[in-house]
This record gives C-alpha cells, structure tokens and sequence, in this order.
C-alpha cells in the first residue's frame, strides 16, 4: 500500500513539473512571441524595429529551450500520452515547428542585407510566425482542455479539423491577446521615448481585452468542461490559480501608465494563472477522452514505471537547475533599456 501511494505521489509530481515546464515557456517565449505579434504595429520604422529585436535578440532561443524540455520530459514520464499527442497533433506540430524556425531565420537574416524590402520581407515573416505560432499553441491548450477524441487503443480518432472547434478557436484568440500584452509591457521595460509612450498605450488597450477575453473563455470553459468547477472543489488548493489571474488583471488596470516593472509581473501572474488552472482544471488526466471517459489518459495509467519516473525526476532536476541558471544570468545581463549598439545583436 505504502508503495502505490509514494508510486501515484511520484506521477502527481511529474503532472504538476510538467504543466509548470509548461507554464514557464509560456512566460518567457510569451514576452517573444507578444513582441513580434506586435512587430509591425507598435515598432515603426527600421530603428525602433532594430531595437525591438535587440530587446528579445540574445534571449529567445534560451527561452525555447523550456518547450523542448518539455517535450523531453513527457517522453520520459507519460509516453503514452506524447504518442497519443503527437499522433493527434502531428500536423499542428509540424506546423508549429516551421513556425518556430520562420521566426528564428527572420530575426537572424533581417540584417544582413542593407535593403529595405529585405528587411520589410523578414519583419513580415517575423510577426506573421509569432502570431500564428502564438495562436497554434493556444488552440493546442484549449483542445487538452476540451478533450480528444482518444480511443481503446490510446491514439487519436479524427482529423485535425476536429481541433479546430469554437472553444479552442477561443482559446487561440486569447493566447494571442494575452501573449501580446505580455510583450507589450516587457517593451515597457527595455524601450524609450516614442516606442515606449506607444507600448504603454498598446498595454492598456490590450488590457481590456484579456479581461473580456478571460471573462468569456472562464464562461465557455464551464459549458465545454462541467466537470471543471468541481475539480476545485475536491481540490482547494486549486483556487490559487483563479486567484492568480484575477490578482494579475487587478494589477493591470493600476499599472496600465504606472510601474512598467508590476504591469510586466502583472500580465506573467495572468499567464500562470490560466495555465495553472488549466492544468487544474484536467486534472488528474492529461488527455481526455471525448469518445468515452474510460478511454482518458491519466498521471495514473499513462506513466512509466515507478523506477523511470525516479531515476527520471533526478536527471531533469540536475538539468533544470543549469537551464534556470543560464536563464537567470542572461536575464541579468542583458537587463535595462535598450539602446543600438548596445549587446550588437
């Protein structure tokens, strides 16, 4: 007995490492996905795109490293589920891997032809990977939340048409949203004079539409999810995440012409927030089945064994400890306003 509980304690750990891998991704590639959503609206003119750039330049391939941490972490813990994932997201994540790689050659080859339809021609393909990518992963999410169509066997049963649904479609949209108020306060850090008074007013035009956005995704999560609302109540602990989104959109609104440093903490408190109670929301499956509940995917019947899981959890925290480190330090060095000619990304 002792065994089985300290077995389903260990997949419960791994649940919640994964989701806040996860949510991490989603705070620091978010800020660089916000600024190129944004890239061709807030950034005017090839100056204030080059400093753009440079404010996200040495730190967005570092900040890709937590999503294929991730990818690597569900390997090892719940293969199940990644093949099950990947057999239903096969083209999604194809999609978002040229995504990915768009996005990394537009920031790389935009200046290394002094030519402005070069540079028009990289800038386009730079805010159009961002935002697409942005609005892939959160129809991604909203279909974990929603529920697949998992079969007996454990793989998908559909088309990825069926993924693209009025829910996930909703949720997309508000990955979108949010993600670009997240970069439009993380420009509020790194930028001056007129690129700065315009990430200030994009912030708080940005911000009215989340809190809409949140309200009708929270509505459409109940109706999509019944079950969702009681997930909190068996589990109190759980409500932490709500009150971390609603403590992030408070903060918001005094910090919309304020503190450019709380409304940056503000928009990430939002992101772990809807993550975490997403996460919760699920919980304790990591896919759902729509076709019948017995055929879900859980933390209990979709893990490794005990044994991986162990030996996993130690190799990943000796790993995570040297991400988190580099993370941190780049972060720091690279920290302040940016100016050109400054780090020369």
């Amino acid at each position: 007995m002792t065994g089985t509980r300290r077995g389903e304690t260990l997949n419960i750990v791994w649940f919640w490492a994964l989701a806040a891998m996860l949510t991490t991704y989603g705070t620091l590639d978010g800020y660089d996905l916000g600024v190129g959503s944004l890239h061709l609206w807030i950034a005017r003119g090839d100056t204030e795109r080059r400093i753009a750039l440079n404010a996200i330049g040495p730190l967005w391939n570092g900040n890709e490293v937590w999503l294929i941490a991730s990818g690597g972490l569900m390997v090892v813990s719940f293969p199940r589920v990644y093949a099950s994932g990947f057999s239903g997201f096969y083209l999604a994540l194809i999609v978002a891997l040229w995504l990915l790689v768009l996005r990394g050659v537009s920031i790389e080859f935009r200046s290394q032809i002094d030519n402005s339809l070069w540079k028009a021609l990289w800038d386009v393909s730079f805010w159009l990977g961002s935002w697409l990518l942005a609005f892939l992963l959160g129809v991604a999410l909203g279909n974990v939340v929603r529920g697949l169509p998992v079969g007996a066997d454990g793989y998908f049963q559909g088309s990825f048409a069926l993924l693209l649904n009025p829910y996930s479609l909703l949720v997309g949209v508000l990955s979108v949203i949010v993600l670009a108020w997240h970069g439009a306060n993380y420009l509020r850090l790194k930028t001056e004079d007129a690129l700065l008074e315009r990430a200030l007013h994009t912030s708080a035009r940005l911000w009215v539409l989340v809190v809409i956005l949140t309200g009708l995704t929270t509505v459409a999560t109940y109706f999509t999810r019944p079950d969702a609302g009681q997930k909190f109540i068996s589990h109190p602990l759980a409500l932490i995440f709500p009150l971390i989104t609603l403590a992030g959109l408070v903060g918001g609104f005094f910090n919309r012409r304020a503190n450019d440093r709380v409304a940056f903490c503000s928009s990430t408190l939002v992101i772990v927030g809807l993550m975490g109670s997403a996460a919760a929301s699920i919980f304790p499956d990591l896919l759902t089945s729509t076709l019948n509940p017995a055929y879900s995917l859980s933390v209990y019947n979709a893990a490794s064994s005990p044994h991986a899981l162990r030996a996993a959890f130690i190799a990943n925290a000796i790993g995570m400890v040297g991400v988190i480190a580099y993370s941190t330090y780049i972060h720091r060095k690279f920290r302040g306003k940016v100016r050109l000619g400054r780090h020369g990304y």
